[in-house]
């Protein structure tokens, strides 16, 4: 009863949300770029960092409509980052449909990314109830180290020597820091103790790491009509997720001659193009790899031990709806199959 409560509450906040974010495309642009915005931001989602932000100033005792303009914001700012990610990933689409600089172009999607993170900046300072300067140095801080995140993920591609340590600092920008931004934003808006922000950083932080850890799991063992796009394309790509380090420091002989060929995709391309066949055969080895050297439940246990690390953070805050939901939220992350 209580998991269906909360699941219905999800949805309205999402829901009003997803209202708000409709209000903020108006006319008056080049249509190009109104229409390429509005369509960013009609793409659904899970809107998570928006609710995030209301549900961290519900839990300190303040109101989920005074964080609207601050949870639109980080909304905004995510999206921003998505635009600019499938740019450099060359994605053909994002959520089941083209990716804006497939159905536009180039110049149009970079545009569109600018005009966002613009229009972020614009609704985080209509927020009246915390220091203006506080909250934009805080979102501040956090675009910049998701752009820094996604340097070191860059980086990493070329980088034989990446190690676990490595790619948890990467994550924690990339993945995390919008997490610890919304939640703190919510508790600063929503009037919390000094002591009551720093519990929602930390659950934003170890939430930020299960999240991309499940993540990265699910782009192994998940069902590819759920998870929304192939399996086994971290695989292809060559990234450098916790199950291809940690496997690579396990390995031995041909298993980690095929692991050290993943790691080489983006330097040393195959000499031919590859056959859907090929390409299916590597992912199947490789993942026959992860369960051998333990590192799929390696992966579980991570992503269950940063959970739990979330859960006693939220210890700091009083009980409350929020409160119950937070909990709620963070086990349901841990289980998504998408």
């Amino acid at each position: 009863m209580t998991q269906s409560i909360h699941v219905r509450r999800y949805d309205l906040l999402r829901q009003r949300v997803d209202r708000h974010l409709a209000s903020l495309i108006t006319p008056g642009a080049p249509r190009s770029l109104r229409d390429a915005c509005a369509y960013v931001l009609s793409g659904g989602g899970k809107r998570l960092r928006a609710i995030l932000v209301l549900l961290g100033a519900e839990a300190v005792g303040g109101s989920a409509a005074r964080a609207l303009h601050a949870a639109a914001a980080v909304e905004i700012m995510h999206n921003f980052t998505l635009v600019h990610d499938d740019i450099m990933d060359h994605a053909p689409t994002r959520r089941g449909r083209a990716t804006v600089h497939v159905r536009w172009d180039l110049n149009t999607a970079l545009l569109a990314g600018d005009t966002l993170l613009a229009i972020a900046y614009k609704n985080l300072m209509r927020t009246r109830h915390a220091d203006p300067a506080m909250l934009a140095q805080l979102f501040t801080a956090g675009v910049i180290g998701v752009c820094e995140g996604q340097a070191l993920d860059l980086e990493f591609e070329q980088r034989n020597t990446v190690r676990v340590a490595d790619y948890f600092s990467m994550i924690e920008q990339k993945t995390g820091r919008l997490l610890t931004v919304a939640t703190e934003l919510g508790g600063h808006i929503g009037g919390g103790r000094p002591e009551q922000i720093r519990a929602l950083h930390r659950f934003g932080h170890h939430l930020g790491r299960a999240f991309q850890l499940q993540d990265d799991l699910l782009d192994v063992i998940g069902d590819e009509r759920e998870f929304g796009k192939a399996i086994g394309g971290d695989i292809l790509e060559g990234k450098r997720t916790y199950l291809l380090l940690r496997a690579r420091e396990r390995s031995r002989g041909s298993d980690r001659a095929i692991l050290d060929r993943v790691m080489r995709r983006k330097t040393v391309p195959p000499a031919r193009r590859e056959t859907i066949a090929e390409r299916r055969a590597l992912v199947t080895r490789v993942r026959a790899i992860y369960d051998t050297c333990g590192v799929l439940d390696d992966t579980r246990r991570a992503v269950q031990d940063n959970t739990a690390r979330a859960l006693v953070a939220l210890r700091a805050l009083p009980a409350s709806r929020a409160h119950s939901m937070l909990h709620w939220l963070a086990g349901a992350l841990v289980h998504r199959s998408s």
